[in-house]
Formats: structure tokens, C-alpha cells, sequence
């Protein structure tokens, strides 16, 4: 299993390990530790970079989850992060092709789908890399027709699996959406814009992993995910459940993009990340609801109540200290 060490991976190899299932995961030598304290299962070391390596660390495996992705919505380099998932992702399943393994499940994302004004979108949304906004999510398209493409052609044995906004524990980052929790739960969030997400418990996600891999369709795509809810309410939520006064300002997107210029700016001076960017507001433009009916009737995938996930993400940011 690759992606140990991050947020839905770690979750990934929780609920793998709790279903029974012997787990190897591969990890670089820099990956952050947190979650890797108590990795249920023998962990090694290695670059998805390096073919080799993840030949190595291939050897002898049955199933295989490929979680890792290098998730940024950012970066003073962005053809760095189309390169990395093109490649790992790449590397992954040629070493899964040739080590034989029976089953794959492959960690995409919503972000390969095109978004449908006033309805949810499905699996049937398929993008184009010119069709979406940003290197994240042009690399996960590239990345997804890569893996397609091997299904086809090689008759490589992987099911593909499209979380949505995946919030709640072990966010260790945290991702962008976790970075949304925190400074609304801190009270630095004053005002929004007009968007919408749709939010999934970390660990529902983790479990439709583990039921692709056991009942999903070879080829077949599903989308993991949970509610459909505005922006507004979202903030509204944190606030809440943090005591903190929810945000009622709502700002015009137009007038931002001077400020996420500078915000952008500011990052490549100092080498922090931007909380407000350019393409997150131009992805804010359209609300990213999407339907998971079909990983329900096929998969059974079950997602527990957005709020119920909103509370697990803040007792996790406050108990790790980033929540006051």
C-alpha cells in the first residue's frame, strides 16, 4: 500500500488492517512520522520515484491500494506536481503489472470530473486534461487515463475509487479543506464566497476503499463520497460546534484575485503556502457537488452525517493544538 503516511492513507491502511488483511506499506524516509507511529503492518522505505524501490517493496503482494498523491492545490512549480503523479502513479502500476498482484485499487479523486451547474455530477463527468483548473487537478486526470488506459490495453486488474472532500482525523497537514476547519474554528475565517463542497468522514472513505476492492468492477470508476453542502453552511457548522460566530459576509469572488495574486506572492518569498490562491478561486466558481449512487448500489458505500465528520476533524485539530 503507497500513501501510508498521509491523511485518507493512513486511514486506508486503519481500516484494511481492521478487516484482517496482512499490510505492507512503502514510505520514503522523509515522510512525516505521525502517522506512521502505530502503522498496523510492516512498513519500508522507498521512493515512488524510483522503479525500483517499488519493485522491491511489490514483491509477493496480492492486493494493492495506491493512495499516495502529491496533493497541493499550490506550488511555485506547478508542472512538479503533474510530474510526480504522472510518474509515481505510473511506476505503481507497471510494478503491480509485472509483480501479477490480483486486485488494485487505484486513489483518484472528484477533481478528474467536470462539475454540473445546479446538480450533482457522477462517474459518467470524465474531464479532459484542458477541461479543469489547476495542476492538482490536471495531474489526477492524467494520472486516472494513465491507469484506464493499462486497464485497456495491459488488462491491469484496478477498480478506481473518486473521494470527494475527505475531512476528520490524522489530518496532519493538514489538506486544504482541513486548513478551511481550523481558521473558521479559530474565528479567522470572516467572510466567504458563494461555493460549495461535497464532505465525507475520512474513515467512510477508507471503508469504500476496502469495498472496491472487494466488490467494485474492474475498470469501473466510484465516487466516495458524502453531503452536498454550501460553503455558507460549512462555515456556519465549524463555527458551532467551536463556539465561535459564524462568518455573514459574503464576498464577491472578482475582487479577490488581486489578494490571491499577493497571497501567492508572499508564498514564493517565504516558501509558505498561500491559504488563498488563484486557482482555489477560480475552482469556487462552481459548487463541487457530486452523487455517490453508484459506489452505494454497487459498492454499499455509507457515509455518516457531514457534521458528525466536521465534529471528528475539530476534536482531532484541537487536541493536536491547532485548534484554540
Amino acid at each position: 500500500m503507497t500513501g501510508v503516511s498521509g491523511f485518507v492513507g493512513s486511514a486506508v491502511a486503519r481500516a484494511v488492517a481492521a478487516a484482517g488483511y496482512p499490510l505492507r506499506g512503502l514510505a520514503r524516509a522523509t515522510s512525516a512520522r505521525a502517522n506512521l507511529a502505530d502503522f498496523p503492518g510492516e512498513l519500508v522505505e522507498g521512493d515512488l520515484r524510483d522503479p525500483a524501490a517499488v519493485a522491491t517493496a511489490m514483491a509477493g503482494v496480492r492486493y494493492l491500494f495506491h493512495v499516495a498523491a502529491d496533493y497541493r492545490i499550490w506550488a511555485a512549480d506547478p508542472e512538479e506536481i503533474i510530474r510526480n503523479n504522472r510518474e509515481t502513479t505510473r511506476n505503481v502500476m507497471e510494478a503491480a503489472s509485472a509483480a501479477q498482484v490480483e486486485r488494485i485499487v487505484y486513489t483518484s479523486s472528484v477533481a478528474t470530473l467536470l462539475p454540473r451547474e445546479g446538480r450533482a455530477a457522477d462517474e459518467t463527468r470524465a474531464a479532459r486534461e484542458d477541461e479543469v483548473v489547476g495542476a492538482y487537478k490536471r495531474s489526477k486526470v492524467v494520472a486516472e487515463r494513465l491507469v484506464e488506459a493499462m486497464v485497456r490495453e495491459q488488462r491491469l486488474p484496478a477498480i478506481i475509487v473518486n473521494p470527494s472532500t475527505p475531512i476528520g482525523p490524522c489530518d496532519v497537514r493538514p489538506t486544504p479543506t482541513g486548513r478551511i476547519i481550523v481558521e473558521a474554528a479559530n474565528g479567522r475565517m470572516p467572510a466567504f464566497v458563494d461555493s460549495g463542497l461535497n464532505l465525507v468522514h475520512v474513515d467512510d472513505v477508507a471503508a469504500g476503499h476496502l469495498r472496491a476492492l472487494e466488490r467494485g468492477r474492474i475498470g469501473e470508476r466510484y465516487i466516495l463520497g458524502g453531503q452536498d453542502i454550501s460553503l455558507k453552511e460549512t462555515l456556519r457548522t465549524i463555527a458551532d460546534l467551536a463556539g465561535r460566530r459564524p462568518p455573514l459576509v459574503r464576498l464577491p469572488r472578482a475582487p479577490l484575485f488581486p489578494l490571491a495574486w499577493a497571497n501567492e506572492q508572499w508564498a514564493r518569498a517565504t516558501g509558505r503556502d498561500p491559504f488563498l490562491t488563484l486557482d482555489g478561486l477560480r475552482m469556487a466558481k462552481h459548487a463541487m457537488f457530486y452523487s455517490s449512487a453508484k459506489a452505494e448500489r454497487e459498492l454499499g458505500h455509507v457515509a455518516r452525517p457531514y457534521r458528525e465528520a466536521i465534529a471528528d476533524a475539530i476534536r482531532w485539530f484541537r487536541a493536536a493544538g491547532a485548534i484554540r
